[in-house]
Formats: structure tokens, sequence, C-alpha cells
């Protein structure tokens, strides 16, 4: 097949944090799939190319819709915010292929990485990324919330530093508070909490808290919630907010 599909991650706000091969791929691209809001996101395309917007919840649809226009002939991007293969884009299209027609696995298929927000929130943060850590979405549109607290649990028992995606919407603005009510019965008070708002984009807020008193009435779609492991630790700075860092060996403090 002379078809040609490529998964790609804008990374998560800013231009500057699209890497310059998403950038080409988006530049030589007959056909742009993806989320609207993502594809708004997308700098106007040579003459001709063709923009295929939809809903978010669509995501193996959007899929199948792509694989169907690579099959065509047609050089294809699916677009994804942060990166593809982490919450987004990636998976579904693989979904979606093995799944449908059995042609579809003879089509050009990459995936480009992109940054994700997880990455750029502990950025803002300081390190908190530094010693194991993990990744929860309390999304529970395509798996149930005793999956997600199962997770959580298993999280919090190994100690490792939980970066939240998809912590509340207007659909489901409590998932974020009863997380938080799962974690305090397993982590210390004194755990440290990051809210990182819009990272990786000039309008960046960044809350540092503590788990036993945190406050997560401002959290939205747009907010990654990092939760520090038993050895997360800040350094104050005169004026300015502490980095939060953890050391990569746990025998640095002990």
């Amino acid at each position: 097949m002379s078809g040609k599909i490529t998964v790609v991650g804008l990374g998560p706000g800013g231009a500057d944090l699209t890497t310059p091969a998403v950038a080409s791929a988006l530049a030589e691209a007959t056909d742009l799939v993806g989320y609207v809001t993502y594809l708004d996101r997308v700098p106007a395309g040579p003459a001709g190319q063709r923009r295929h917007g939809s809903d978010n919840r669509v995501e193996v649809e959007r899929a199948r819709h792509a694989l169907s226009l690579a099959a065509e002939g047609r050089t294809v991007v699916v677009v994804s915010g942060g990166d593809p293969g982490v919450f987004a884009m990636a998976s579904a299209v693989f979904e979606a292929v093995e799944t449908g027609d059995p042609a579809w696995r003879l089509l050009d298929i990459r995936v480009e990485p992109g940054v994700t927000a997880m990455l750029a929130a502990a950025a803002h943060a300081g390190a908190p990324l530094g010693g194991d850590f993990c990744a929860i979405s309390l999304s529970d549109n395509l798996k149930s919330w005793a999956t997600i607290e199962k997770r959580l649990e298993a999280a919090a028992r190994g100690d490792f530093v939980i970066a939240l995606y998809n912590p509340a919407s207007k659909a489901r603005p409590e998932q974020i508070g009863r997380a938080f009510a799962l974690l305090q019965t397993l982590k210390a008070p004194d755990t440290i909490v990051m809210f990182v708002r819009a990272a990786g984009t000039p309008d960046v807020q960044l809350s540092i808290q503590q788990l036993g008193s945190v406050d997560a009435s401002a959290v939205d779609m747009r907010t990654l919630v990092l939760i520090g492991s038993s050895a997360t630790r800040t350094i104050a700075r005169e004026g300015a907010a502490p980095w939060v860092y953890t050391p990569r060996s746990e025998r640095a403090f002990s």
C-alpha cells in the first residue's frame, strides 16, 4: 500500500515544544486527523491539505478514518497533544489496525514522540521525577473507577511519584477528590503535591501543597497533578517558589 500514517504529539502547549520531526511530518501531510482542539493548534499547511476534526471521545473511530484515508494512498498525520503514546492516539491507531481491515497491516505506520505534559510540568517544578515514577489517568471513560483505585493504591504502596492525568472535568469534577481521599489513607500527610496548570505555555501556574491539607478546588483538565514519594523534597528560595526534586538514591538522606 502506498499510503502512510504518522501519529504525532504536538507537545504540551507552546510551539517551541513541538519537535522538528513532528513539524516536518505536519508539513508533508495531505490530511490531518485529530481532536478539533489539537488541530486548531496546528499552523496552516500547504495548499490542498485537508483537516478532519472530531470530538475527543471517538478515538478508535478517528483512527479508523485515518487508516481508511491512508489506504486510499493519502499521507496522513494523526494529531495528539503531548506525546501520542501517552493516553493518546497511537494506541487507538494500533487497536484499529488489530481489529480492522487486514490490509491496514501493510500500511507504513510510524509514531513520532512528543513532550508529554508530565515532563513539562515536572520541569517547571524542578526534578520531582528524579526517582521512580508512574502515570495514571483519572478518566473513567475507558476504564472503571475500581481499576483506577487499584492502580492508585498500588502506586502509593510502592512509593512511586505519581503523575495524575485528566484529574477533573465538568462531567466528573469529583474524581480528584476521591483520588486524594484514598491517597490520604496510604501516604504521609506531609507528602508534597504539585499542581501545574498550562504546563509548557507562558500561562503556566504552579501550586505546591501537602497531601494532608490539599485543596484541589482549582484543578481542571489543563492541570497536571504530581504527588511526591516519601523521598521527594523541597529547596526553599527567597522570593520564589521552592524547587521540588526526588533524589535518585534512596540512601541520599537516610
